[in-house]
Parts: C-alpha cells; sequence; structure tokens
C-alpha cells in the first residue's frame, strides 16, 4: 500500500508544544486515533490511509511522544493527558467526535469521554482499561508509602540514565521487531522510521522521553474509574487481541461497569497492536461500527 502523507501540525496544552498530524477532508466528520504508550501517531498511517476518504481524521502525538514536547518536571499523570486532549478538541471544535484508540490512548479516551460523554459520537478503545483486576489487587498488598518510595527511587534512577542509543537503524528496528512478533518487515521499518531520531553522533535513540516509564503512582482513586465508565453514553466497542497480555473485561469481569451501549471484540491470531496485527480485520470492523 502506498502510504500518501498527512499535514503536520501543533497546538499548545499546559505550555506545551504538541504535535498532530492531520489528513485532511475538513468537510468529512472528526475522527481522532489516539496512539499508546511508547508509540506514535504515524503507527495509525495505515488505518488512517483507508478511511481518510470519509472522515476528517486527527492522530495526535501524545505528550512525551513523537514529536511532541515533553513534560518538563518529567512526570505524565494520566489526567495530563486527558487535559491535553480536551484542548485539542476544544481548539479545533471537533466535538461530537468519534475516537478510536490504543492502549495508553484508549485509556484517556475513555477518561474524556466518561466525562464529556456529550463530545463523544462512537468510540473504540483497543486493550484501554488499564491494569487488570488480579494486577490492582497485586498493587494494594504494598502500603501506599512504599508505593510512592518506589516512585521516587525509580525516578532517581531514569535521571542518572542517559535515553538508550542504538549504533545503527537496523539495531532499532530490530528491537521493534522484537516488540511485536506479528509485525511485518513493511510495519515495522515503517513504525521505526516515525519513532526515531539521529543524534548528533549518528547512533539514534527513540523519540519518547524515557520518564514514561516511570508510571504516576497515584491517579484516580479505585472506583471512580469505573464510575466514568458507567458515564459513557455513545456507542462503543472494546476490541482485545486473543494473544495479548491484556485482560478481557468479559472474562475478568469488568464489563458490569459499561452500559449495553458497549460491546467487546476479540481478535483471533493478535497481541496487543493488534490493529496491526489483523488489519484487514479491525478495519472491516471499524468501518462497519462507525
Amino acid at each position: 500500500m502506498t502510504l500518501i502523507g498527512p499535514a503536520s501540525h501543533s497546538y499548545f496544552s499546559q505550555r506545551l508544544r504538541l504535535h498532530y498530524a492531520d489528513w485532511g477532508n475538513e468537510d468529512k466528520p472528526p475522527l481522532i486515533l489516539l496512539h499508546g504508550g511508547k508509540d506514535h501517531c504515524r503507527n495509525w498511517d495505515w488505518t488512517a490511509q483507508a478511511l481518510r476518504e470519509d472522515w476528517h481524521i486527527i492522530a495526535p502525538d501524545l505528550r512525551g511522544h513523537g514529536d511532541s514536547e515533553w513534560s518538563t518536571d518529567g512526570n505524565y499523570p494520566l489526567l495530563a493527558y486527558v487535559y491535553d486532549l480536551t484542548q485539542l478538541i476544544d481548539q479545533l471544535e471537533l466535538a461530537p467526535v468519534t475516537i478510536v484508540a490504543h492502549s495508553l490512548g484508549g485509556n484517556i479516551a475513555l477518561h474524556y469521554t466518561g466525562l464529556y460523554p456529550d463530545k463523544v459520537r462512537k468510540l473504540v478503545a483497543i486493550e484501554g482499561l488499564g491494569p487488570s483486576p488480579d494486577m490492582q489487587a497485586e498493587r494494594a498488598k504494598t502500603v501506599f508509602a512504599k508505593r510512592i518510595r518506589d516512585w521516587i527511587e525509580e525516578k532517581q534512577k531514569f535521571a542518572g540514565k542517559p535515553p538508550r542509543r542504538y549504533d545503527s537503524f537496523a539495531a532499532a528496528l530490530d528491537r521493534m521487531q522484537n516488540e511485536n512478533g506479528h509485525l511485518s518487515d513493511e510495519q515495522a521499518r515503517h513504525l521505526t522510521t516515525h519513532a526515531v531520531i539521529r543524534n548528533e553522533d549518528g547512533s539514534y535513540s527513540w523519540k519518547f522521553d524515557s520518564l514514561i516509564r516511570n508510571w504516576w503512582p497515584h491517579e484516580i482513586p479505585h472506583g471512580e474509574t469505573e464510575q466514568l465508565w458507567g458515564n459513557i453514553t455513545c456507542a462503543t466497542q472494546l476490541h482485545y487481541g486473543a494473544d495479548s497480555w491484556a485482560s478481557n473485561p468479559e472474562k475478568d469481569g469488568r464489563i458490569k461497569y459499561f452500559g449495553d451501549n458497549v460491546e467487546v471484540r476479540e481478535f483471533a491470531e493478535a497481541g496487543h497492536w493488534l490493529h496491526h496485527d489483523q488489519f484487514e480485520q479491525f478495519v472491516g470492523t471499524l468501518r462497519e461500527f462507525l
């Protein structure tokens, strides 16, 4: 498939210059494609190319990712991302907007939609519910003060480490392919091309801020996220890969927090990046749903 690239634009949120790719057709209904952690907006290029004739597609880079600026304090709480999405939708006057989002992006989109249900027309969240009930229960075994101390110690360690450097593009490409064995060579090369920056010494590093790995230790209190899920009124699909590590909400019980407007779709022979692993099936499902 020949990819025709989008235009690059910026907007501001909390004094950060954030980047987004705009695929044109402003007379069409707006569709936001929101990527996950350690990723970038150009991971959606195949999806955007398939849907661009029917939609005005906006694909932002999250703060600390892609061509967006990094947080000056090195902190990346979930609600900061939700604020950024709010700013994008308000500044570009996109509401009511359709959102398709992956992983961290899905978590952001679900929170936003629960806060502003009237501003979202339809929503697809790919493995975006966050930690499973089992993971949350395991984390709760560690007292709050220790969790905060562990976060501080981890942050100190990250602060003393320079960004990882790869001697060649091929080495970075190899890392990308090892991360997701389902990727074709074409997919892996395209994703890596937009994921790296070349350093002054000729080496390559990922564009994302390494401090995003140091996840904010204290988010929305337990139970209130579930209340936001219950606020969602638009037609919603939750997508899961059958081979993924992510916990399917129909199997772990979290689907009970959603209304009848929400359904789960599982994709066979697909992992966490199911929109790459089973692209044709994914796009077909999107077209039918949207």
